[in-house]
């Protein structure tokens, strides 16, 4: 009993002990009144007091527990706020962050909630800015790689929640503007290869989108969608522009293939100058490099097919005048040599040739080929013996004047005073002049001709006769008449 009495004051509550009293005294009197054993009275206050103990020690555990859950809160909390700082990358306290809490747990707890509130929304708003700009990289490394479909939804991005800091955040800027760069690089480089595809399909006269489409659908605007920039379809845009330079090269060396043999066939056939009009865009081209041309339609496969034409056309033209033309050829180089005085082609060889024109036996072109090297070696002939020809042309009319100056010695009346006298005797002093300077003149012609067969080591011929053996033969002749001269003087002279 004494325990039990004693316990009261240690009870929190003065109104729990006044109503355990009366209980008690309650109880004492219903037990006198019965008249209740001493034993089993103290049976029943030690029952009494046992189950006050539970009861007590029931609520102590409880608010242990609660006070252990709070201390864990608070514990919680504050690492979540400290990794929250970390994460962050907060390197000074935050405006609001609770230094050197005191007072009651409960207190402690509302204090740091606020701020842990706050820290949360920060690290809320970091995690949707690292989102942003990860799923921009995703996105445009996607376009990079060449993904055609890509979800864009931030679900798909994951965002390290350990480093959410600035310096973490700027590098990943940093990193989707260099994406940025090269996309734009890569468009630039992929809008300069659509457009030379559209200029080289115009100049070659091609369906530009068609070539385009076949590259990648993405790149015909039509398609509506972003246009591809992998490394693969720039390799392939670059193959097909280099396809589209190769095929624009191809066809302007046959247009000045075709070009060529045009000018030639016109120059041969004088083909009037109305159907040369419709090919003079294609003359045109044969001085200027692949690099210059790019008039839209300028080699377009109908321009060569006209052009492969008219050269057949004129072919077949040219093979029916192919006699007329070797004959006109053949007379060019007759005047060349007979006006140098050389030797002239013979007339075999010539006919021959006519023979096989007319079989069509010989290549038309191959002869006109041949015929224009020997013109041009005759011109080139007649050319080097320009100089002797002047030479020897004086020495013919020199010995013209000497031949008429004889002739004018032994006529006896050229004293006399007949109609004209005084013109031959004029005539006859000029005449002896140039008689005079005739051997200087064949010595002359003599060094000359030497000099020219040793270079060309061949005989000079003057009307298919060697120049060197008239020269030769004529100073003999001259040799000749100066002794029967002299011998005629001899004879006259008397004894």
């Amino acid at each position: 009993m004494g325990s039990f009495q004693a316990s009261p004051g240690m009870r929190s509550s003065a109104l729990l002990e006044t109503s355990c009293g009366y209980l008690l005294q309650e109880l004492q009197m219903i037990w006198d009144e019965v008249g209740e054993y001493q034993l089993e009275r103290e049976k029943v206050l030690l029952e009494l007091e046992q189950e006050c103990l539970e009861v007590y020690r029931r609520k102590v555990d409880r608010a242990n527990i609660s006070r252990a859950r709070l201390h864990q809160e608070l514990a919680e909390s504050e690492a979540e706020f400290t990794h929250l700082l970390l994460s962050l990358g907060e390197q000074r306290s935050l405006p609001g962050r609770p230094e050197k809490m005191s007072g009651t747990l409960k207190q402690q707890l509302d204090s740091i909630t606020p701020a842990l509130r706050d820290m949360r929304l920060r690290k809320e708003e970091r995690v949707n800015q690292f989102q942003a700009v990860q799923g921009q990289i995703q996105k445009i490394s996607a376009e990079i790689a060449g993904q055609s479909e890509y979800d864009d939804s931030i679900t798909n991005v994951r965002v390290n929640e350990n480093d959410l800091s600035l310096k973490k955040l700027e590098e990943y800027q940093n990193e989707l503007q260099r994406l940025r760069n090269e996309k734009n690089n890569r468009l630039q480089q992929v809008e300069k290869y659509i457009a030379a595809v559209h200029n080289l399909s115009a100049t070659l006269g091609m369906e530009p989108s068609m070539i385009i489409t076949k590259v990648h659908p993405s790149l015909n605007e039509l398609c509506g969608i972003s246009k591809n920039i992998s490394d693969g379809i720039l390799a392939k845009l670059n193959s097909t522009v280099e396809s589209l330079q190769e095929e624009k090269q191809k066809r302007l060396e046959k247009l000045h293939h075709l070009g060529k043999a045009l000018k030639n066939l016109w120059s041969l056939m004088d083909t009037p100058y109305g159907d040369r009009y419709l090919f003079y865009h294609i003359i045109d081209l044969l001085s200027v490099s692949s690099a210059e041309v790019s008039d839209p339609g300028s080699l377009t496969l109908d321009i060569i097919q006209q052009a492969e034409a008219e050269v057949k056309r004129l072919d077949q033209l040219k093979a029916s005048k192919m006699k007329e033309l070797f004959l006109k050829k053949q007379n060019e180089l007759e005047e060349i040599c007979n006006k140098s005085h050389m030797e002239i082609p013979s007339r075999s060889e010539m006919e021959n040739i006519l023979n096989l024109i007319n079989s069509g036996e010989i290549d038309h072109a191959d002869l006109l080929m041949s015929m224009d090297e020997q013109i041009s070696r005759a011109k080139e002939e007649a050319s080097s013996r320009k100089s002797i020809m002047e030479k020897v042309e004086k020495w013919m009319l020199a010995r013209d004047e000497e031949r008429w100056l004889e002739e004018y010695s032994m006529d006896e009346n050229r004293y006399s005073v007949s109609r004209g006298a005084h013109r031959n005797l004029r005539r006859a002093e000029r005449a002896r002049i140039t008689v005079n300077k005739i051997p200087a003149l064949v010595d002359s012609l003599i060094a000359k001709t030497n000099s020219w067969e040793e270079e060309r080591r061949k005989v000079y011929l003057y009307d298919e006769v060697p120049l060197l053996a008239m020269l030769e033969e004529y100073n003999r002749f001259r040799q000749e008449r100066e002794e029967g001269k002299q011998m005629q003087r001899v004879s006259i002279i008397p004894h």
